[in-house]
């Protein structure tokens, strides 16, 4: 339960949300009906604006903040940050608030943002009729690009004359990618849970709803949502036709949802193949500050030693995705961060009752390169100043596919605890292709243990204390307070 004082902030920074929300709505309501304008002096004053939360830090400080990961001011000052849905982040708030007030004397209020609510976001159930979006936009607040940025995250965010920001995302950035969120998975923002699965292959999705539609009413988890229309809120074996039933292809990153009512549930979403979709959803699914982001997916295996559907936990990352290179450059490491690392180990332990010797036997931790290049094996070998293969050997490369750097480096680069454990499908190198009766029996053999694999480490993550997830190793010099 979140401290009066913050009680009383999150109730202030929905009521001025909602009513700038209904303003916004009454206000197009009228411009449909009959060509009203809106009034620009309200406008002037925030009518249609974001809340702001604005916290003032005059250098008292109660507890000992030297090993918090969030929650930390840095120096004496101002502080703000616009913010958006808080019937989303509610939770979230009241946790980033509670931490800073407990740990400072600090002044809090809430003002209206100089950023106002774009129109597009608050136009479910109005008939637009003949009027056409940029029309409305000659009078409404509209999505200025020029306005949604991450420079916070990327450390380009300097303080101004109204302070520092309190947050990596503001009000703009959030809205944008909770849009983008509901386009791309099929599933509402709302449902998305803080322990998250990345998938290339649909077939980890069909194992994933077969085994959450038995979950669901068991312990904690309490309905599953998935892209398309399905909602499941009580035990069922017809997962199959559910999901058949559902219009999940018309999504081009179809996310599924266990839901807890903590939201501490989990959430898959089959990324399809490539870089882009893996920078694409990973900007997206950042903005909900998930506890932890995994990739479950396929790669070729690199060395002679490994067979197929042998493990691959990531410790390391070559970055030939380029997709990141100028948010990332490439000289920023990309650390493995422990608590992930162990476990996942400990989750491949678990399900293949492997240890020790036969442990190392199936799963390889080493370096995943990750390229943008699906047919990298016809890329010229003569009179080249290298070749794929020998970077690959030069960087100590176990593994290779096409997002695992990615969905690192966007975790690295937002703050979002990330690892990546894969299975190999095929050895390039070695001749060892998947011929169609092998594949068959690959997915059949590997696709349900690989995912159990990956539920299990979320488990042991669920169990765990989220401060200790959130390492310090993904804190920049002068970060936000928020996590």
């Amino acid at each position: 339960m979140a401290n009066k004082q913050t009680q009383e902030i999150i109730r202030q920074i929905t009521d001025h949300y909602d009513a700038s929300v209904a303003r916004l709505r009454d206000a197009l309501t009228a411009y449909l009906k009959d060509r009203t304008l809106p009034d620009m002096a309200d406008r002037a004053i925030g009518a249609f604006a974001y809340p702001e939360l604005v916290i003032r830090y005059h250098g008292t400080q109660r507890g000992n903040v030297a090993n918090l990961a969030f929650g930390r001011l840095e120096k004496p000052g101002t502080y703000c940050i616009t913010l958006t849905r808080p019937e989303i982040f509610k939770d979230y708030l009241e946790s980033q608030i509670d931490l800073l007030v407990d740990q400072y004397e600090l002044e809090m209020h809430v003002r209206p943002g100089k950023q106002e609510i774009p129109f597009p976001y608050v136009l479910d159930g109005l008939e637009l009729g003949d009027v056409s979006p940029t029309e409305l936009s000659k009078w409404f607040p509209a999505t200025e690009l020029a306005d949604i940025g991450d420079e916070a995250a990327d450390g380009l965010l300097i303080a101004d004359e109204d302070g520092s920001p309190l947050s990596l995302f503001d009000g703009l950035r959030t809205d944008f990618s909770l849009a983008r969120l509901k386009h791309y998975t099929g599933t509402p923002a709302e449902h998305f849970q803080r322990y998250i699965l990345f998938t290339n292959y649909h077939r980890y999705v069909d194992e994933f709803v077969g085994w959450a539609c038995q979950q669901v009413g068991k312990g904690r988890y309490t309905a599953l949502s998935g892209a398309g229309g399905l909602y499941v809120d009580e035990a069922t074996d017809d997962h199959a036709q559910l999901v058949a039933d559902s219009t999940w292809r018309k999504h081009q990153m179809p996310a599924y949802h266990l839901m807890r009512s903590d939201r501490t549930g989990i959430t898959m979403v089959n990324i399809g193949v490539g870089p882009a979709n893996a920078k694409n959803i990973t900007d997206h699914i950042a903005v909900l500050r998930p506890h932890a982001w995994i990739m479950l997916g396929h790669c070729a295996g690199l060395r002679n030693s490994q067979q197929l559907g042998d493990y691959v936990l990531a410790h390391g990352y070559v970055r030939e995705d380029h997709v990141l290179d100028e948010e990332l450059p490439l000289w920023v490491p990309i650390p493995a961060l422990a608590e992930i690392q162990l476990a996942l180990e400990q989750a491949v332990a678990d399900v293949t009752q492997c240890s020790g010797a036969d442990l190392k036997r199936i799963m390889r931790t080493g370096t995943v390169a990750s390229t943008d290049n699906r047919n990298w094996e016809l890329l010229p070998t003569h009179n080249a100043a290298t070749t794929p293969q020998q970077r690959f050997s030069q960087s100590r490369a176990v593994a290779l596919d096409m997002e695992s750097a990615t969905i690192a480096a966007n975790g690295f680069r937002f703050r979002v605890p990330y690892g990546t454990l894969l299975c190999v499908s095929d050895k390039p190198l070695h001749g060892e292709i998947k011929l169609p009766g092998m594949a068959d029996r690959f997915y059949r053999d590997r696709v349900d243990q690989h995912l159990r694999i990956g539920m299990r480490a979320v488990e042991i993550l669920q169990g765990g204390r989220t401060q200790r997830l959130h390492s310090r190793k993904l804190r920049a010099f002068d970060e936000v307070a928020f996590q």
